[in-house]
């Protein structure tokens, strides 16, 4: 039996343990539980389909994030998961007609080659009020039934309670890598010296104190992210679709009232966990005057989260270079809840030897690392 540990219990280090465990593994998952932590502090629409990046290979992995949740969730709720934190409820992308021609031509587009992406449908903005109540009257949107909403603290947890129930040991600790004779054989926390056949990092933005050593510098830094969360006094809300709105901002609705909206893209914060002013304020004017009746709903909480991010702002996954049991993957960035599950697949595949279904080279590891 191939055993494993794997370093850090975000969306992708939770996907790795649980799918690496379905496959027979021995699996120990540590995580130190950072302050911070962006699955558990984010809320996410899965929507790859109308994305207008141009970069291939960010969308092949978003794209199969996107196809892989339906089967997934089943799983999960087979093993008596059934508070996984994602619906599919459709979109409305809500902007300015120019912005949604070339949104809806592109969704036509990879229709054919994502037929799961459902119903495409252009709205008027009084068709996008009656699905999404509090729009405004300026702007209409594209509507895409497909579409799918993301707690990430749920449905992490689901996949860390599934991977229990499959074996998995999980343990709350920092990790530091044993090294012996120039090869990582396992892990120490505080408690305990820990051996396996694979090390795992997936550590998102924390990852990069984990190399220190083996005299490599991996380039991960931290995007903070402020996130409101709102109140309304209505309660049909959990059937709403998800909302895009202008300057890359969201609106996830949940049941029994609850909305959660943002997020701002801070590079240069570091790991500052404050809520800031601004921030909040970025958050509410970009919502705000698109979706003008949120302004009556009660601001009843914030967060922050820090997304791993690299300057390609591509993912990467793969064999420590000169560490042949050695694995990471990082650097979804904003594309963690819609592609951070199946990456962890492809990450459990490759610890385990087992063919991936991805072009690795697409997502190369290389460049990420360098010598201290």
């Amino acid at each position: 039996m191939k055993s494993l540990i794997i370093i850090g219990g975000g969306i992708l280090g939770a996907s790795t343990a649980y799918e690496a465990a379905k496959a027979g593994a021995e699996v120990t998952l540590i995580d130190r539980k950072d302050p911070g932590q962006a699955t558990g502090a984010a809320a996410g629409i899965v929507c790859p389909w109308i994305s207008q990046r141009r970069n291939k290979a960010w969308y092949h992995l978003a794209k199969s994030g996107a196809k892989y949740y339906p089967a997934l969730i089943k799983e999960l709720v087979e093993l008596g998961e059934t508070e996984t934190g994602y619906k599919q409820v459709g979109i409305v992308s809500i902007h300015e007609d120019s912005k949604l021609d070339k949104m809806e031509a592109k969704a036509r587009e990879r229709k054919e080659d994502a037929p799961e992406m459902g119903v495409i449908e252009r709205l008027d903005a009084g068709q996008t009020k009656a699905l999404f109540p509090h729009a405004g009257d300026e702007y209409g949107s594209l509507y895409v039934s497909g579409a799918a909403r993301v707690d990430g603290r749920a449905v992490r947890d689901a996949l860390i309670s599934a991977a229990r129930k499959l074996g998995a040991e999980i343990i709350t600790g920092d990790a530091k890598l044993i090294v012996e004779n120039d090869k990582v054989v396992g892990v120490q926390t505080e408690q305990q010296e820990i051996f396996a056949d694979s090390i795992v990092s997936a550590g998102g933005a924390w990852a990069p104190e984990l190399f220190g050593a083996l005299g490599l510098e991996m380039d991960v830094v931290p995007q903070k992210a402020q996130i409101l969360q709102l109140q309304l006094d209505e309660n049909a809300t959990g059937d709403w679709p998800v909302a895009m709105v202008p300057f890359g901002q969201y609106i996830v609705p949940f049941p029994d009232g609850r909305i959660i909206a943002g997020a701002t893209h801070e590079n240069n914060a570091g790991f500052d966990t404050k809520l800031t002013a601004g921030g909040i304020h970025h958050v509410l004017d970009k919502v705000l005057d698109v979706v003008p009746g949120l302004a009556a709903a009660e601001l009843t909480g914030a967060s922050t989260g820090f997304r791993p991010s690299t300057l390609s702002a591509l993912p990467f996954i793969g064999q420590v270079p000169g560490h042949e049991n050695f694995f990471a993957a990082n650097a979804l960035g904003s594309s963690g809840l819609t592609a951070g599950p199946f990456l962890g697949s492809q990450l459990a595949k490759i610890a385990m030897g087992i063919h991936t279904d991805i072009e690795l080279g697409d997502y190369s590891i290389d460049e990420v690392f360098r010598k201290v």
